[in-house]
């Protein structure tokens, strides 16, 4: 029996925009969106952008798995030599960077897991609220732009796809549910696009949360992770024959959010926050997210005392403040931490008894990891693929940063860009068309 789930329409309204201001932090799409009624200006023969993500699907996946309805799309379309991701490499942040166009520290996604001051609210993946709350999400996602060039959207699935605000969410979207069959999404989004013309939305989204689930769990190497990505290869076969029965101008887009890192169950793979700082003190607060953690202090003096502290046990973590952050991570945004704790490369930040821990876990099992500087910890980075009327095929690509997809795609769907941190020019070579 299949999984229900909830498949909603929005219906344009135009709202007060004054109130709009007041209440949302980015008060500029809120103004221009709400009071926006533009029919579709999409023609039958109009080009139609599908944006596939494959949750942690790192670069090297595809030949090292010989999956060959990948190896056939690539050799159908162009492939970049990876994806870098922004930092962190995280999937909430990173799949908002791919539709905006812009890094975490600007788009305000600043993480899985963050504390905000100005809402006092702990954001989190889990927290169904907040994560429909357009004040979290800055930037301008591409259905936001599809709208206002009076095209239509749908998203199965994507971060930030499914807002509270009905004017600044795609025109069809589906509530978030991992337990919807794979196949059951695919099919879903072909009877999108065999809608009228009128009606066909011409950017979709459609997300898959494996390997990224798997490997977490069982490692890399595992025959689990394997057999996961074998099944998703058998996923985008299936996705592939569907759309070429279609006969439509489809331009598909294969990406993912990141890529993963093997780490050993192992006494001297944790850091325990428990062992570094009172994490019960009542002037800290504590957000942690496997590789970092944002320690949000609620004076001067206290953080400066806990950095020096924090300074002087540094063991397979980094500690900053979150104004002597790395500046190319571009990660300054008052959502960060006053202070970051920083895991080095295959190691894990965690809350609680060490003892407890191990207590539960199995010493010497694999599971894997992300978050890592992608510009450091090369495993961090995913797949760029490409196919369709508007791409030309077989153009040699070497890495590709994620910020640069949102451009690319505008450019096919003859969209005008907003300010982004994407460079127009970086796939303008991938370009078939005027």
């Amino acid at each position: 029996m299949r999984p229900s789930f909830r498949l909603e329409a929005e219906m344009p309204y135009c709202g007060d925009m004054a109130t709009s201001f007041r209440r949302s932090f980015h008060p500029t799409l809120i103004i221009l969106i709400l009071c926006l009624r533009v029919p579709s200006l999409a023609q039958p023969g109009s080009p139609t952008v599908l944006l596939v993500s494959f949750d942690g699907m790192r670069f090297d996946y595809i030949d090292k798995h010989d999956l060959k309805n990948f190896k056939a799309f690539r050799a159908a379309g162009t492939a970049a030599e990876a994806i870098i991701p922004c930092y962190p490499s995280l999937t909430f942040p990173n799949h908002y960077s791919i539709v905006t166009g812009m890094r975490p520290g600007h788009h305000g996604l600043v993480d899985n897991n963050f504390y905000d001051s100005a809402t006092s609210v702990t954001y989190s993946i889990r927290n169904r609220d907040a994560g429909a709350d357009i004040r979290y999400y800055g930037g301008t996602p591409l259905w936001t732009l599809a709208r206002l060039a009076g095209l239509k959207s749908a998203s199965f699935f994507w971060v930030g796809s499914e807002l509270s605000e009905p004017s600044a969410r795609p025109d069809k979207f589906v509530k978030y549910d991992e337990k919807i069959p794979f196949r059951t999404r695919v099919d879903s989004v072909l009877a999108w696009l065999r809608l009228d013309a009128a009606e066909r939305p011409r950017f979709i989204t459609l997300y898959f949360w494996e390997p990224d689930h798997t490997s977490h769990d069982t490692g890399i190497e595992s025959a689990e992770t394997r057999a996961a990505l074998l099944k998703m290869d058998s996923v985008l076969g299936y996705l592939m024959q569907g759309l070429a029965a279609t006969s439509l101008p489809i331009n598909t887009i294969l990406v993912s959010d990141h890529g993963m890192s093997e780490l050993t169950m192992a006494d001297d793979t944790f850091v325990f926050l428990d062992e570094l700082y009172d994490v019960k003190a009542s002037r800290i607060r504590t957000v942690p997210s496997s590789t970092l953690a944002h320690l949000y202090i609620n004076s001067r003096s206290a953080t400066d005392s806990l950095y020096t502290l924090l300074k002087q046990k540094e063991k397979y973590f980094k500690v900053y403040k979150n104004t002597n952050l790395p500046a190319d991570w571009h990660y300054n945004h008052y959502r960060v931490g006053d202070i970051i704790i920083v895991a080095e490369p295959l190691h894990n930040i965690r809350l609680g008894n060490r003892q407890a821990f191990f207590q539960q876990a199995k010493q010497g099992s694999k599971f894997g990891v992300h978050g890592y500087d992608p510009a450091v910890v090369t495993d961090m980075r995913g797949i760029f693929m490409a196919q369709g009327p508007q791409i030309k095929k077989g153009v040699k690509l070497g890495l590709v940063r994620n910020i640069d997809i949102y451009p690319f795609l505008a450019r096919i769907l003859k969209l005008k860009l907003p300010e982004i941190d994407g460079d127009p020019r970086a796939l303008q070579s991938l370009y078939n068309g005027k």
